[in-house]
């Protein structure tokens, strides 16, 4: 497979591109990302889904310039898929005959089973693994559902139920109750009655609308969209608030970003009619979707489209790009490891803990390369922000954290007190970052390969070794005493 891969989606409301980059076999991570809200089915449902001329040369321009950004980044490979659109469209052809003949670019129109897979198969990879969660991608065309169990894709189905299609067709003359109606008889077709839904996995422009909105209102510690996880009470009460807003000042009230306001409203009525017909707790935001599903069935179509177990891309590509020895990498984490498994006891950690641990120590030098004299604010900030695939938040959260204040100090009150409710108990936080320092300290020397050994009883971590670890000595002195623990060579 091509390193750059350049993947183009063509919706009803927007077209997107996104250039991603292989840093490994099955690790990524995003160049560039371009977004035009061109409308392409705009009048079209009124029309009997024909494309209008204007926004057909829309979309034709941006892709234009599209082609463009491609060129710029040397991909060597562009996959362009249209969905709603483009498949309801009697004119169809002609649009993409022009854009095969003047921009020399092949648009492959998929159907909507494919879609709502491709969106699933995203989330079956790039999400924390979900047990029977019912994914739901609202386009502005058409949404797809499937259920999404581990790595396990069933029940793939695309129905006519789009922000713009119902905005046209009943919400311009304010049919609201038409729109229900419509609603409810597509959501006839869906196949779920029996199949023990636990969550629901939103994706797509609408539901990022909604969860950024209520991240904002609720003053959520954590600027990240993808994995951002709240109860099914809060969303059906931010669907009522959004349901009775008049106007677009209402809307601005509700943290509805502009660029929504005119299809907002479609895209909750969908919701509100899917959360009746659904006994769940959680939901899942998710940042991946058709983009993301093209760029891995390419990537992964050797591999049944699935990621390796236990692989994750994300701390694969921080390795990757920003760690030379991994050797010490690798060392960290099995020495973490193994403090854990000897003292988690005696610190009284919960077990779940040391998977934090582990990918917090085989983290840690990532900041080296950024800047020596700052690598633990530089860890801290890329383990925030590339640390995407696959994490839950808490566990973002406590990692980043862990390499904030690893061989320096204990995690600050402040700190403690920002991300609370993201954060194991201040006992168990301290304990862990002791933990990390703890091996940091024992590596002082970089050995080739780990030239001690560690016994635990009683409090007293005992260390042997044929080795003076002298500079290991000394560095375990500076991180000073941790309540009664003790540590003798």
């Amino acid at each position: 497979m091509a390193k750059r891969v350049t993947v183009i989606d063509i919706g009803s409301n927007s077209i997107r591109m996104v250039v991603y980059e292989k840093t490994s076999r099955f690790s990524f991570h995003i160049l560039h990302e371009e977004k035009s809200r061109v409308r392409l089915s705009e009048n079209s449902y009124q029309n009997d889904g024909y494309l209008q001329e204007i926004p057909m040369q829309r979309t034709f321009d941006a892709l234009k310039d599209f082609i463009s950004i491609h060129n710029s980044f040397k991909s060597r490979k562009m996959l362009c898929v249209a969905t709603s659109a483009l498949r309801d469209a009697p004119n169809k052809k002609e649009f993409i005959a022009k854009v095969k003949e003047r921009l020399k670019l092949n648009i492959k129109i998929i159907d909507g089973q494919k879609e709502a897979y491709l969106s699933a198969m995203a989330c079956a990879n790039l999400l924390p693994k979900q047990q029977n969660a019912l994914s739901i991608d609202i386009g502005g065309g058409s949404t797809e559902f499937a259920i999404v169990d581990d790595k396990n894709i069933s029940e793939t189905i695309s129905l006519d139920l789009g922000t713009v299609r119902l905005k046209e067709l009943f919400l311009d003359d304010k049919d609201i109750n038409g729109a229900r109606k419509y609603i409810d008889k597509e959501l006839q077709k869906l196949n779920i009655s029996d199949k023990n839904i636990l969550s629901l996995i939103g994706i797509g422009g609408t539901f990022r609308a909604i969860s950024t909105a209520i991240m904002k209102i609720d003053k959520y510690p954590f600027e990240k969209l993808h994995t951002y996880e709240y109860s099914k009470n809060r969303l059906e009460d931010f669907v009522v608030q959004l349901l009775n807003t008049v106007d677009d000042e209402q809307l601005k009230l509700l943290e509805i970003a502009t660029n929504r306001f005119d299809v907002i409203r479609s895209g909750v009525l969908i919701l509100e009619r899917v959360l009746k017909l659904i006994d769940i707790k959680n939901i899942i935001t998710s940042g991946v979707g058709v983009r993301e599903g093209v760029y891995l069935a390419d990537l992964l179509r050797n591999s049944k489209h699935s990621l390796p177990h236990n692989y994750n891309s994300s701390v694969r590509y921080l390795i990757d790009k920003y760690i030379e020895d991994k050797n010490y990498s690798n060392q960290l984490n099995s020495l973490a490891k193994k403090l854990f498994d000897l003292t988690a006891d005696y610190f009284c950690l919960d077990k779940k803990y040391r998977f934090e641990l582990a990918i917090a120590a085989k983290l840690y030098p990532i900041g080296t390369n950024v800047h020596y004299y700052s690598k633990n604010k530089h860890s801290y900030y890329l383990i925030q922000t590339a640390l995407e695939y696959g994490f839950r938040h808490n566990e973002i959260i406590l990692i980043s954290l862990l390499n904030r204040y690893a061989t320096h100090k204990f995690p600050s009150s402040s700190d403690k007190k920002r991300y609370a409710k993201l954060l194991p108990d201040s006992q168990s936080l301290d304990s862990l970052s002791y933990i990390l320092s703890l091996s940091i300290a024992l590596l002082t020397h970089k050995p080739r390969n780990i030239d001690f050994d560690l016994d635990f009883n009683d409090g007293i971590l005992s260390i042997s070794s044929d080795e003076s670890l002298f500079l290991s000595r000394n560095a375990i002195d500076k991180l000073g005493e941790y309540k009664d623990f003790r540590i003798q060579f």
